[in-house]
C-alpha cells in the first residue's frame, strides 16, 4: 500500500550500503518512475546523469579535488567522504533540472516538479529494496566543469543509491499533522 511505503521511507547512507551491485534494469525502473511526476505545463524539467561502476570513481575524484580546492576550511574526513561515498553505492544520479527555455512559469515550479520526481525514485526504490539518499552539497554548483550541462540546466544534487542489510529505524515527526494545519 502506498501510504505504507511512505511513512516507511528512509534515507539510507552511503555508510550502510553492502557491497551487493545494483542492476541497470533496476535503475532504470526507478527512472522510469521518476518521468511519471507531475510537471505543470509538461515542462519535465527532470534531467539525470547516471553514475553506475567506473564513473563512481571519477565523481569521486571530482567532488573531493572540487572541495579541496574551494573550501577554505579543509578537512581530510570530508575530502575522503567525497572520494569514497559514490564508489561505496551501488550507483550515484546527479539530480539536475533544465529551466524551460521560454519561462513559461516560475523556476520554483520547474525545482519543485523535479524533486517530486525524485520522490518517485525514492518511493521506488525503497520498494524495491534500495536505500537512497539525497545529497546537495554546494560542490553542486560546479558540477558543470565535469558534466556538460544544456543552456539552463543545473544540478540539485546526487541521488545515491545501496543495497542495505537489516531494517530502518522507525520513523518520527516533530508534531503531528493536525499542529500543521489550518481548516478554513
Amino acid at each position: 500500500m502506498i501510504s505504507e511505503i511512505i511513512r516507511n521511507r528512509r534515507a539510507v547512507f552511503p555508510a550502510q550500503y553492502n557491497n551487493q551491485p545494483i542492476r541497470k534494469e533496476e535503475i532504470s525502473a526507478i527512472l522510469e518512475a521518476a518521468n511519471w511526476a507531475p510537471t505543470h505545463k509538461r515542462t519535465e524539467p527532470w534531467r539525470f546523469k547516471v553514475f553506475h561502476g567506473t564513473s563512481q570513481v571519477a565523481l569521486g575524484k571530482f567532488l573531493a579535488e572540487t572541495y579541496k580546492h574551494t573550501t577554505e576550511n579543509f578537512s581530510e574526513f570530508t575530502y575522503k567522504k567525497f572520494m569514497d561515498n559514490p564508489v561505496k553505492a551501488g550507483c550515484v544520479i546527479a539530480i539536475c533540472m533544465q529551466r524551460d527555455p521560454s519561462e513559461s512559469l516560475p523556476e520554483w515550479e520547474e525545482i519543485a516538479a523535479t524533486a517530486m520526481a525524485v520522490q518517485n525514485m525514492w518511493l521506488t526504490a525503497h520498494e524495491m529494496g534500495i536505500g537512497a539518499y539525497w545529497s546537495s552539497p554546494g560542490l553542486r554548483k560546479y558540477f558543470d566543469q565535469f558534466i556538460q550541462h544544456e543552456e539552463g540546466e543545473c544540478c540539485l544534487g546526487f541521488f545515491y543509491l545501496g543495497k542495505y542489510d537489516g531494517k530502518l529505524p522507525e520513523g518520527t515527526r516533530k508534531s503531528n499533522i493536525a499542529e500543521k494545519t489550518v481548516w478554513i
